[in-house]
């Protein structure tokens, strides 16, 4: 029997799950808890096979639940349950000591193979998850092949500034900078300003408060 314990702040979200996971006769619910604090508490009280953790929560949030979890018993299995899809999330959760991500999106029973999965010590993602660290492979693949002068130019577009005020900034003529913009589009495939802050977003060369387009 693997006994579980669900950490997620919407109360519906837990009861549903439950239900999902105990119709597996080898999977059991011990206990749910609302935030990280009670999450943790409880986690002392059943030290559970798996705890399942979503990171979005009140207070101290699923990331710093993992923390402090893994802190007390490295060898605790922990299973990342998120809304979150990005590549780049996924990874902090594995470097933190999770066991495995899986997406909000999946089908339930993905949730149940991850269960099993992270029970038996291997690593589990999403099929989502998945494409998407595949996605950033290839993207961070082509950033490589930028020269050091084209990614500063790089991160600068990403963060809204113009092609004069990059120019100003860098010491370069206009039109040396706007050549180097059209390398850049090329070597990244991409063919807008909104796709080029999605990419930097993406790799976190800039952070959320960079313009929209």
């Amino acid at each position: 029997m693997i006994r579980i314990l669900l950490v997620d702040d919407h109360a519906v979200v837990r009861e549903g799950y439950r239900r999902f996971l105990e119709r597996s006769d080898d999977l059991r619910v011990v206990g749910d808890a609302e935030d990280a604090d009670a999450g943790f508490y409880l986690w002392t009280q059943c030290l559970p096979d798996v705890t399942v953790v979503d990171l979005s929560m009140r207070g101290a949030g699923g990331m710093k639940l993992l923390t402090r979890i893994l802190a007390r018993l490295p060898e605790a299995r922990c299973l990342v349950f998120s809304m979150y899809e990005g590549a780049l999330v996924a990874q902090r959760a594995l470097e933190a000591g999770a066991r495995g991500y899986v997406t909000k999106g999946s089908q339930p029973e993905v949730l149940v193979q991850a269960v099993r999965a992270a029970h038996a010590g291997r690593i589990y993602l999403s099929a989502d998850i998945v494409q998407s660290r595949t996605a950033l492979a290839e993207d961070a693949r082509r950033l490589a092949a930028l020269t050091g002068k084209e990614h500063e130019i790089f991160r600068l577009l990403a963060q809204g500034r113009a092609v004069a005020d990059i120019a100003q900034l860098l010491h370069l003529s206009a039109k040396t900078v706007a050549n180097h913009q059209s390398q850049i589009r090329e070597k990244l495939g991409l063919a807008t300003p909104a796709a080029l802050v999605h990419l930097a977003l993406r790799h976190g060369l800039i952070d959320a408060t960079a313009p929209a387009f």
